[in-house]
């Protein structure tokens, strides 16, 4: 179908100026936060009813339009890049909160509402969304279901599939589908999960009923020094062994620490090769109870300072740094590539001394920031995309270091998504019956492959000349698999 026949077509169904065809109009839809991939949309539309959506879909069904959904574009994976003979579908004009029902500690919100603003929502009544991206003050909470987004807290609460209860999905047939519902426990298959991180690849969501948790009457935060990485993996391990599971668990490494106080002047001790920020939270006489327990374990697996906030000022200034060692790494790099794997907590030392390793032989920086607690690891790596085949070294060093997680029993992503980032490091994640598995899935709710084409799942072809996939008995791709 031809540009000016499709939006000729979809200008039949939404209002003025929602249609958007020019480049200049196109431009800021190109590429998410992972700016290293850009691709200009053949056309943008912006509805604000789900009967726009349905329309937009069933027209892109009965004429073969791929869609790619987006929500605030702050993904990490180029999971919402768009295509050049596709429709970008803009969900940021579905922004209200649509009903908050505090007995039953739920809320009911459009795809684009953002993270933060749920809890900024409800903490009147003492009440608020537990997963907190670095993000979340911008992040939609369509875009966290899509990736199963987590945060600090999602060691003790849980990723996105732990806080939400039920979905408003349109297939791209325009089919209406409620998946979860007012109970804990829908009949039926899990399709709850199943739709949680997959990528806007099965369906679009135009509802999230998310769960609200009563706020924890005291938060405090344990600030750990150690003069060595070893020493600090050791301390999340010994933590978490000693049946303490805190709020957050979050380690920096010493490059992240200097680029964090050079940013916004915390108070980290620059003196560290790492430092931990455990939080725990709960009643004052068990935090004050887990405190005291945490500093013991810090000090024997060999913290060299320990810092308690007294109050919520510190315990904000704490966490400020590391919310903010993100943009911080703008000072230090014209780019700088985050990588999202996932290791045991037991093989954290050896896993960013490789890191390190890997580092050096490639000749670029990298700073580590991320979820120590539950073993999901964010190196940074830092490089300049004006530098002749620089990106390109980036991005095969980004990949050992997702093979590295593969190969101590992690997974490539926790959650950022696989996207076009981790596509070729799915051949080394999964073999080919689970590939075949989850086309089969991908074609039982998009048998066109329309929506979000290309991402996340590899076909067999692109495996095999990756080099990563092991073929059985001569066994050959399926042939229409390849169109995935």
């Amino acid at each position: 179908m031809s540009l000016d026949s499709i939006t000729t077509a979809l200008r039949k169904h939404l209002p003025k100026g929602r249609v958007l065809t020019q480049p200049e109009e196109l431009r800021p839809y190109e590429c998410d936060a992972l700016s290293a991939y850009r691709q200009l949309p053949m056309v943008v539309v912006i509805p604000d009813t789900f009967e726009q959506v349905q329309s937009v879909l069933r027209l892109c069904s009965e004429h073969k339009v791929p869609v790619v959904a987006r929500g605030s574009g702050t993904g990490l994976s180029g999971g919402a890049m768009p295509l050049e003979n596709g429709v970008l579908l803009s969900l940021a004009r579905f922004n209200r909160i649509l009903d908050i029902d505090v007995h039953n500690r739920v809320a009911r919100v459009q795809p684009g509402v953002t993270n933060l603003s749920i809890s900024n929502a409800v903490a009147d009544d003492g009440l608020y969304y537990a997963p907190d991206p670095s993000s979340q003050i911008a992040c939609s909470i369509g875009g966290n279901v899509a990736e199963n987004a987590g945060g600090v807290h999602c060691l003790k609460y849980g990723l996105t599939t732990h806080n939400i209860q039920a979905l408003e999905v349109l297939t791209i047939d325009g089919t209406h589908l409620t998946i979860g519902g007012q109970a804990l426990d829908a009949p039926g298959y899990d399709l709850l999960a199943l739709m949680t991180g997959s990528e806007g690849m099965l369906g679009v969501i135009t509802e999230v009923t998310v769960k609200l948790l009563p706020r924890p009457e005291v938060a405090q935060v344990v600030m750990a020094a150690f003069d060595s990485v070893d020493a600090a993996g050791a301390g999340v391990t010994a933590v978490i062994a000693s049946g303490i599971i805190p709020a957050g668990l979050e380690l920096l490494d010493k490059p992240a620490i200097d680029a964090v106080e050079k940013f916004i002047h915390t108070g980290y001790p620059k003196h560290a090769a790492a430092i931990l920020l455990c939080e725990l939270d709960g009643t004052q006489e068990d935090v004050t109870a887990q405190i005291e327990r945490v500093n013991r374990v810090f000090k024997e697996a060999g913290a060299i300072d320990l810092q308690v906030s007294h109050n919520e000022a510190e315990r904000q200034r704490f966490w400020a740094g590391r919310k903010a060692a993100f943009p911080a790494m703008g000072r230090l790099s014209p780019d700088y590539y985050c990588m999202d794997g996932t290791i045991p907590r037991k093989h954290l030392a050896h896993v960013l001394n490789q890191i390190s390793t890997l580092s050096e032989a490639y000749g670029l920086p990298i700073c580590n920031v991320f979820h120590a607690g539950d073993g999901n690891l964010h190196p940074l790596i830092l490089y300049d995309a004006n530098q002749a085949g620089e990106l390109e070294r980036t991005e095969e060093l980004g990949g050992k270091i997702l093979e590295l997680c593969v190969e101590v029993g992690g997974t490539i992503t926790g959650e950022h998504g696989v996207g076009l980032e981790k596509i070729n490091q799915m051949c080394v994640q999964f073999n080919a019956a689970e590939l075949r598995q989850f086309h089969a899935i991908k074609s039982a709710f998009d048998a066109d492959n329309l929506l979000n084409p290309g991402k996340a799942i590899p076909t067999l072809h692109r495996c095999a000349e990756f080099g990563a996939m092991h073929v059985h008995h001569g066994e050959l791709p399926h042939p229409e698999l390849e169109r995935f």
